[in-house]
């Protein structure tokens, strides 16, 4: 059981550094890294008003993020790894995870979503999907995980406290039920937190020692900024605003930051969710999976 895990596949033949990291930083919240991006929403304010004057599901900047983030991780899988056991673990199923409020309102219900990327998903599958469950999430109260979390909620603390710390202990050493993970959203590709939708602009947010989440995607406002036009002249243009929170010990910084350039790609030009992920060449394909 040390070194096979339901959700995983160890990584081996890593380069001394990177077989290292884990062991110098043992947590995600000493191996974080911040990147921001700011995405020139024009073609993406024109794309969602279009798309959403039809009858069909309206789209919002979250099924767009959602959708391009799955692109990314499928394309680029070394960004959909994470650290357990202080061992490097490629995932089997890719998820995205995020969290929907029952009403906009203090003390309102907070629902948490995992949701399965399918390889080239048309756009509107996707947020047929998200939509599905969203209203899964706000009207029913019988998910799984929703029955475990009212479950461990009655319990006393003296009890709750050594139960959560045995999962944990049973996860470093890779022998926490797969049907624990299944449906936990801290054990996903990402978490995406949609706080624009909150008002809420300039947060980043944490990692969790508990599960598998190595990036985090804090989405900000739509909001109108200042930027450098194609002219070099400064103009005013929708932008939305991007915050991730990186477990630095699951690639290094350029893999990341050259896999979150197909993410803005994507959101800069909406036309491209028309089109197959981008292609992975032949040598990075190796080179991400020869480890496996």
């Amino acid at each position: 059981m040390l070194f096979w895990r339901s959700d995983g596949t160890r990584l081996r033949g890593l380069d001394p550094m990177r077989r290292m990291m884990p062991m110098l930083m043992p947590t995600r919240n000493e191996a974080v890294v911040y990147y921001e991006q700011i995405i020139d929403a024009t073609a993406l304010v024109a794309f969602l008003d279009a798309h959403n004057r039809g009858d069909g599901p309206k789209l919002t900047p979250l099924h767009c993020v959602v959708a391009a983030l799955g692109r990314v991780i499928t394309a680029r899988p070394a960004l959909d790894r994470f650290v357990a056991g202080r061992r490097l673990w490629q995932r089997k199923q890719p998820a995205i995870a995020f969290a929907a409020k029952r009403e906009f309102a203090d003390g309102a219900v907070l629902k948490t979503i995992k949701l399965p990327v399918v390889a080239d998903e048309a756009l509107d599958a996707t947020a047929a999907r998200i939509h599905a469950a969203v209203h899964a999430g706000r009207t029913r109260d019988d998910r799984p995980v929703d029955r475990e979390m009212s479950t461990l909620g009655k319990l006393p603390d003296f009890v709750l406290s050594p139960v959560v710390r045995l999962a944990r202990w049973l996860d470093r050493w890779n022998c926490l039920p797969a049907a624990l993970m299944k449906d936990d959203p801290l054990f996903a590709s990402v978490f995406v937190a949609n706080l624009g939708s909150l008002g809420i602009d300039r947060a980043w947010h944490h990692l969790y020692e508990h599960g598998t989440v190595s990036l985090f995607c804090a989405i900000g406002g739509l909001r109108p900024r200042l930027v450098v036009g194609p002219d070099g002249a400064p103009a005013t243009r929708p932008t939305l605003r991007l915050r991730f929170t990186l477990d630095e010990r699951i690639c290094d910084g350029y893999y990341a930051a050259q896999s979150l350039e197909i993410l803005r790609a994507d959101l800069e030009d909406p036309t491209r969710f028309a089109a197959p992920p981008p292609a992975v060449g032949k040598t990075e394909i190796n080179a991400a999976r020869s480890s496996l």
